[in-house]
């Protein structure tokens, strides 16, 4: 994974945990309209967005024009409510060749112990196209990763925000986004 320098100081040992993760995650700042401070290399894999492309930049940069009205209010509301620590909704993405897919997008707070948020914490993973059990594999792996994230965050006095709560019903998530995608064949996207 390549990172490029930010303002904002990222703990070596979240550093590192994002750096080896095995699903595509993306960590933000909470400044500055949450400009992304570093992702890996599963998200380079979905998008096709390096991190040199991406770091700086708000991740809004996939959804190009898509309309994304109900997830946009569900982040919206995450962002701007402090008592909802985590978020987790499909939303229209495009890789950078310009292929759309559904992403399932998952973002919780990442707290100092003091209780200010500290990162945006966010796993993508594209439900276009996926069968029920890759996406149960997937919220399998989302899982583990959340429990292995914990005690690496706490020794930088950072606690995760949100629950497992919001890792369910994997067999609907599948069915709606080939619902989206299939209202997509029919607008002329590629």
């Amino acid at each position: 994974m390549q990172v490029r320098q930010t303002s904002q100081v990222v703990p070596d040992d979240l550093r590192r945990y994002c750096e080896h993760g095995h699903i595509a995650l993306a960590l933000a700042g909470v400044s500055d309209d949450n400009p992304l401070l570093l992702v890996n290399e599963p998200f380079y894999k979905l998008t096709g967005y390096d991190a040199p492309e991406v770091v700086g930049r708000n991740c809004r940069l996939l959804q190009r024009n898509a309309e994304n009205q109900e997830a946009r209010e569900k982040i919206h509301a995450f962002l701007e409510d402090d008592r909802v620590g985590a978020v987790r909704t499909t939303i229209l993405n495009f890789r950078k060749d310009g292929r759309p897919f559904v992403n399932l997008l998952y973002m919780s707070k990442l707290r100092a112990l003091s209780g200010e948020v500290r990162f945006l914490f966010a796993s993508q993973f594209d439900v276009s196209r996926s069968q029920p059990e890759l996406l149960t594999a997937y919220d399998a792996e989302l899982s583990r990763t959340l429990a292995r994230l914990r005690p690496t965050l706490a020794e930088s006095g950072i606690v995760i925000e949100g629950s497992l709560k919001a890792i369910a019903n994997s067999v609907a998530t599948v069915a709606q986004a080939k619902l989206t995608l299939a209202d997509l064949d029919g607008t002329g996207f590629p």
